[in-house]
């Protein structure tokens, strides 16, 4: 099975060795995304849930370069620095999704890339 990588300016360009996204067969594989604002490469700076949003936001991005959309998405993970963090991430996580929802994990880490609060991966089908 061939692999094509995904890539667009709109979301975070990667902080080390990986792709935003990688597309095979008929799944997309998204690479865990955190709240940096790609227009400036900074982290925002707010609340948890400006983090969530703006995470959602780099996550819509990739998946909109892989002409697909939230719909499409069948497995997420989310990464959190507190679990104190649970509802506000999950009523953000939540507005951005209708009807189905994927299946999903959430767990707490001692610490995430660039001391964010949130990071979240998502597995899209490419077809529905």
């Amino acid at each position: 099975m061939a692999k094509q990588i995904i890539k667009t300016d709109k979301a975070p360009a990667p902080i080390g060795p990986y792709n935003q996204a990688v597309k095979t067969g008929d799944l997309l594989f998204v690479s865990g995304q955190v709240a940096i604002d790609p227009a400036t490469n900074d982290l925002i700076a707010g609340s948890i849930k400006d983090e969530a949003h703006q995470v959602m936001k780099n996550l819509e991005a990739i998946l909109t370069e892989a002409k697909v959309t939230f719909e499409h998405v069948v497995k997420t993970t989310i990464f959190l620095s507190d679990m104190g963090h649970f509802a506000t991430v999950n009523e953000v996580y939540g507005s951005y999704f209708t009807g189905d929802y994927p299946a999903r994990e959430t767990v707490a880490v001692r610490t995430l890339p660039k001391n964010v609060n949130v990071e979240i991966s998502v597995i899209a089908t490419l077809s529905l």
